[in-house]
């Protein structure tokens, strides 16, 4: 590269965009519309940016691959951030290849943290850690090393591993500083923000008490059985049954576990579950048969007996229940804490994060606009969707964490 390009390349690397643009704003050639491109990424125009790196990678053609491989690269990340997390994204890994076998360690990298970013928003969290593991991290300059860190940070967060979380943070901020760009040094205090931000409440029958993600894992590691609201999962010792899919049985089971060590109701376990305010015969039927099943689901964990006035629960080896549940509790939850990261979200990409159909999402962010908490902007494919509002619970229990890759 000439002089401009070189000083141009510079600018960008420290975060000065306009500096840049002051040495390629009036170039044409393939790689000055590159860096073009990504000095209006960090300006935040994002649809210029687009435009203008597509244009430099047709210029480098097949003839210039690794030049080529960058600018798709940038494309990557431009997708990202705007939450386009599918088709635009598909070439992220044949980029990645080709600069790694150019001998372009660095880009390489950088490809590879960009992988993890992306498997990280859609709750792949093994995926994320051993693309996380086998990268170059000495290769990474100071930003992306930050960038990889936060990544570590939140998978942390997500598996609720608050102490390892924290330490990544420490990285991140290490790094940071190092990079000297004051928007990565805010993204990551507004992590470190969220990691201290109340995680979920614990339900007893005395009241409920706000729990940080320290406290939720010290719970978790206490050995009681831990039912986890914000999931839909019941945890003891090492063992985690889910019944995200079996909506009736965790509510009678979270009913069960907020009367404990007393037993519940069958009135309350018919309103909780059913919502009968006037049980008839078919109702104590259903109930009958929806316990069995729980006591089936839960054997591993606890017993349930039943009582004169209804059931109670009764763990095998823990020597206590708690309750988990999100800071505050509203209907589609999961959709509003991936909102709460400030970014604008297509229904596409939030059903492929929350591991649901793109009709499901799109009723949860239509119920959620009637209720003046999300609004959308733009036409057809590039309608994305914001929260009104910081929503009260930004909590990392409500973002998908999918265990092993599927």
């Amino acid at each position: 590269m000439d002089d401009a390009l070189n000083t141009a390349a510079r600018a960008l690397s420290a975060g000065d965009p306009l500096a840049a643009l002051k040495r390629v704003a009036l170039r044409d050639d393939a790689p000055a519309l590159a860096l073009r491109g990504i000095a209006m990424a960090q300006l935040g125009d994002l649809a210029r940016a687009k435009d203008l790196l597509g244009r430099a990678a047709r210029a480098f053609g097949a003839k210039q691959p690794t030049a080529r491989a960058r600018c798709e690269v940038a494309q990557a990340e431009i997708a990202l951030v705007s939450r386009e997390l599918g088709r635009p994204l598909e070439g992220l890994g044949e980029a990645r290849a080709t600069l790694a076998a150019s001998g372009d360690v660095a880009n390489a990298a950088h490809a590879g943290y960009l992988d993890a970013r992306r498997l990280l928003l859609i709750g792949r969290l093994d995926a994320a850690e051993r693309t996380l593991d086998g990268l170059d991290a000495a290769a990474l300059p100071p930003a992306s090393r930050a960038g990889c860190e936060l990544v570590a940070a939140g998978v942390a967060m997500r598996r609720i591993r608050a102490g390892a979380a924290r330490r990544a943070l420490v990285r991140a901020w290490r790094a940071a500083t190092d990079a000297g760009i004051p928007a990565l040094s805010v993204e990551v205090d507004r992590a470190a923000r969220m990691l201290d931000a109340p995680a979920a409440r614990l339900i007893t029958r005395n009241g409920d008490r706000v729990l940080r993600l320290d406290d939720v894992e010290a719970l978790i590691a206490s050995g009681a059985v831990v039912i986890d609201a914000c999931r839909n999962v019941v945890r003891g010792g090492s063992a985690t049954i889910s019944l995200a899919n079996r909506p009736v049985l965790f509510a009678l089971l979270r009913r069960l576990g907020e009367a404990y060590p007393d037993d519940a109701s069958r009135e309350e376990l018919l309103l909780r579950a059913f919502r009968a305010r006037e049980a008839d015969d078919s109702h104590r039927a259903r109930l009958r048969v929806e316990i069995g099943r729980l006591r089936e689901a839960v054997a591993a964990l606890a017993t349930i007996r039943a009582s004169r006035r209804g059931f109670v629960l009764e763990p095998r080896e823990a020597v206590a229940v708690a309750v988990l549940a999100p800071p505050v509790e509203a209907e589609h939850g999961a959709v509003l804490a991936l909102l709460a990261d400030g970014e604008a979200w297509s229904s596409s990409a939030l059903a492929l994060a929350l591991d649901v159909s793109p009709r499901t999402a799109q009723r949860a962010l239509d119920a959620l606009a009637a209720r003046g908490q999300a609004e959308r902007f733009g036409q057809g494919r590039a309608r994305r969707w914001i929260a009104t509002s910081v929503p009260g619970f930004p909590t990392s229990l409500l973002l998908p964490a999918i265990g092993a890759d599927g």
